[in-house]
């Protein structure tokens, strides 16, 4: 009898004790506690994973606004992101953690139940199973929460995050410093602390932008010419000089404004002795206002209406140029070559079209009038970048040639005449207007690849700088 309460009583032994405390506790208690803190890991994991993910898909100019509408927790945000890479440190800190203290705790449960003689079993078992756990609730879910709700999620888990930076505080100081240690001896920069965005990011935002329906058609294009505007120069901007207005300093006011009359001008260039030589601009305010009410009676010349103005190379940035032209509060500039030549001019509405587009006048047709799906009608002096972006396709761009006119030219070798046709790779060009030696007009075609002809010219640019078919 006795020996059978000792046994029995031994059976009821407490399974394991407290260190420190020296609370027992019982199979039961422990499989329930481990399970809680596996279960709790779990969530900090998901929090760190998660935060990383808001963190740092949060741009600084949203943050900044979120500051200033007074959003809770948009201040600890901004603080946080000041030093991204001690931010990045916390969080990874925290989620390795976790990470493997929920292995550990898993290992020595299963190995408890287990026993000595399965210690490899139980290690098997709680790396397949927390790495799956891991994998969903720690990594998987939060992250894919985090990118649908970045904003709401970064201001709810940015004081959390704070605390958990000085609760981890020694932690993180050593390793921000290891890591910063190493970055220094490889030569590497943290890609955090060099990010920014760049133009090419901005513009397929855009892009995206149109194709959601956040931004209509004209805004993605006006958009387009803006970042394009500050790779222009002013030979791309200008007037030709074979389409240019000007006039002799020698010419009396009233010539002058039937010169302004004719041509649709409220400017001219005035020269001496050659267009080579121009010396201002006239404005046909001050011709008017001179001959009608002039208090010289008309005895003034037309050299003592000229206004100065800039002579630009052809090669002048054109967002320089514009700022400039404002500068010095003038409409109208020369553009000339290296030798000082005159090769055209540009005004301040030739600069404002860049951006928004051709503005049209009276009758004046479009610069690519669209004809079908398939086909439209360019005017020569338009530059080939417009109608590659229009029809979606490749034409080439040379050192000396911008426009769709030179580009035939090029092609060609030679003068062409009205009717005739080339093509390049899928692209059909008939010359449908000529005048003198000026092409005015081109019709392209897009063709399928059994419309394609069997002749084709070499185009003569160096291939250096310019796509193969």
């Amino acid at each position: 009898m006795g020996s059978s309460l000792s046994a029995a009583s031994a059976g009821l032994v407490p399974a394991y004790t407290l260190p420190f405390v020296g609370v027992e506790l019982g199979d039961t208690a422990i499989a329930i506690i481990g399970s809680v803190v596996i279960v709790l890991l779990i969530l900090l994991s998901g929090f760190f994973s998660s935060s990383e993910i808001a963190m740092f898909s949060l741009a600084n100019h949203r943050i900044e606004a979120l500051v200033e509408e007074g959003q809770r927790g948009a201040n600890v945000v901004a603080q946080l992101k000041e030093d991204p890479h001690r931010l990045l440190v916390t969080i990874l800190v925290g989620n390795n953690l976790v990470n493997i203290a929920m292995s550990s705790i898993a290992t020595g449960l299963l190995g408890y139940y287990l026993g000595p003689n399965n210690q490899g079993l139980a290690v098997a078992i709680s790396t397949f199973g927390i790495t799956a756990l891991v994998l969903l609730f720690g990594e998987s879910a939060p992250k894919s929460y985090a990118v649908e709700n970045t904003e709401s999620w970064a201001l709810r888990i940015a004081r959390p995050l704070k605390t958990a930076e000085y609760v981890l505080l020694p932690l993180i100081v050593v390793f921000d410093y290891l890591t910063r240690l190493v970055n220094k001896v490889t030569g590497g920069r943290s890609a955090i602390e060099t990010s920014y965005v760049t133009r090419t990011e901005i513009q397929d935002m855009i892009k995206t932008g149109e194709r959601e329906g956040v931004i209509e058609e004209d805004e993605r294009e006006m958009l387009q010419r803006i970042f394009r505007f500050n790779n222009t120069i002013a030979k791309e901007v200008m007037t030709p000089r074979l389409d240019m207005d000007a006039i002799s300093k020698d010419a009396d006011i009233e010539e002058a404004i039937q010169q302004c009359i004719h041509g649709g001008h409220a400017r001219l260039p005035v020269y001496e002795g050659s267009l080579d030589n121009i010396i201002g601009v006239v404005h046909i305010r001050d011709l008017v206002r001179d001959l009608n009410y002039g208090e010289n009676g008309g005895e003034l010349e037309l050299a003592d209406l000229i206004q100065p103005t800039l002579h630009v190379p052809e090669s002048k940035n054109a967002d320089d140029l514009m700022a400039e032209m404002r500068e010095n509060r003038m409409h109208m500039v020369i553009v000339i070559d290296e030798f000082g030549t005159t090769e055209g001019l540009v005004t301040m509405e030739d600069m404002i079209e860049e951006i928004v587009g051709e503005i049209l006048e009276g009758e004046e047709e479009e610069p690519i009038e669209q004809v079908s799906d398939d086909e439209v009608l360019v005017k020569g002096e338009v530059n080939i970048e417009e109608v590659n972006e229009f029809l979606g396709i490749e034409l080439p761009e040379g050192e000396e040639f911008e426009t769709i006119a030179g580009f035939i030219f090029n092609r060609s070798g030679r003068l062409v005449e009205e009717g005739e046709v080339m093509e390049f790779g899928r692209v059909r060009i008939t010359v449908e207007k000529v005048e003198n030696t000026r092409i005015m007009k081109a019709r392209l075609t897009l063709l399928d690849d059994d419309e394609r002809g069997d002749v084709e010219e070499d185009v003569d640019v160096d291939p250096g700088e310019v796509p193969t078919e």
